[in-house]
């Protein structure tokens, strides 16, 4: 079973994207700030993270940054998570690292096909 961390600042979303990923049948683990994020990313080895741009502690691109430089972590997709999207935004994200861009709300059926077409190369 394939693991997915989703790193959310905000229950309701770290919810609905579990309900979902659930539903697909991953297995989903939660952090609910960039600090967290890394530490259950270490602990847990996730196949795939989803993770918000805006959150305490550390922010996304912390995090990535982070996760980045350790070698395990080099090929695992990171998906960038926002509400705040401005033209450019996207492109930024990518070239910071980040394997895909995701605006919120959530097209759930794009996140599932996302999600799917990255984990299944």
């Amino acid at each position: 079973m394939k693991k997915i961390l989703i790193a959310e600042d905000r229950p309701s979303s770290r919810e609905l994207i579990r309900t979902v990923l659930e539903g697909c049948g991953y297995s989903v683990s939660e952090a609910a700030d960039g600090r967290e994020a890394v530490e259950v990313a270490r602990r847990e080895c996730p196949d795939l993270m989803i993770v918000d741009l805006q959150m305490p502690a550390l922010d996304g691109l912390g995090v990535l940054a982070e996760l980045r430089r350790e070698e395990r972590f080099a090929c695992v997709p990171i998906v960038a998570l926002t509400a705040s999207a401005m033209q450019g935004d996207r492109e930024k994200a990518l070239e910071a690292g980040f394997t895909e861009y995701i605006t919120k709300p959530v097209n759930l059926r794009f996140l599932r096909e996302e999600i799917t077409r990255l984990l299944n190369p």
